[in-house]
């Protein structure tokens, strides 16, 4: 018995000390975690100054028939999937008869002027009705927005011709 109470003795005594107070107070609350910044602050992915985006085929003022073979070149800067984050490195978007100009902070739309190339793709074929059409490059970062400064080309203009009718053959009877 005199072993138990010395144990306990010997227990009681290295236990810490703490007020009662500390005891039944709750701990301190964390402070609240900071806001993140709206998406319009955002900062833009830079990219070199010297980076040029530009058609290799067609032509400004080119005249089509049939469908239209895109091909888009880019300089000294390379072309990966979306969502890369690498260094000086993006996606393609082609406009198509697009009149707006786009808001740098905000993602480039994806719809059926805006086409989007993720894949890293380097050209398309455009099925575009007969007339007058405007096609523009732009590069997409890795959340599909502008660079800064914006990659771009120049905006170029297309003349897609009728598809040509086949001469019918006069059938003569004899």
């Amino acid at each position: 018995m005199r072993r138990i109470r010395r144990s306990l003795i010997l227990f009681a005594l290295a236990a810490p000390v703490v007020p009662a107070a500390a005891q039944t107070a709750a701990p301190p609350a964390a402070p609240p975690p900071a806001a993140a910044p709206p998406a319009s602050s955002a900062q833009r992915t830079p990219a070199p100054e010297d980076a040029r985006l530009y058609f290799i085929s067609p032509r400004n003022g080119a005249q089509i028939r049939g469908p239209v073979i895109v091909r888009f070149g880019l300089r000294n800067m390379g072309v990966t999937r979306a969502g890369d984050n690498a260094p000086n490195v993006g996606h393609h978007h082609l406009l198509v008869d697009v009149k707006e100009p786009l808001t740098p902070q905000e993602p480039i739309p994806t719809d059926r002027s805006h086409l989007h190339f993720g894949g890293g793709q380097t050209e398309t074929t455009l099925d575009l009705a007969p007339g007058w059409h405007t096609l523009q490059l732009v590069l997409g970062d890795h959340q599909h927005r502008l660079f800064s400064p914006v990659v771009e080309s120049e905006k170029i203009r297309v003349l897609v011709l009728s598809p040509q009718k086949r001469a019918r053959r006069a059938h003569r009877r004899h």
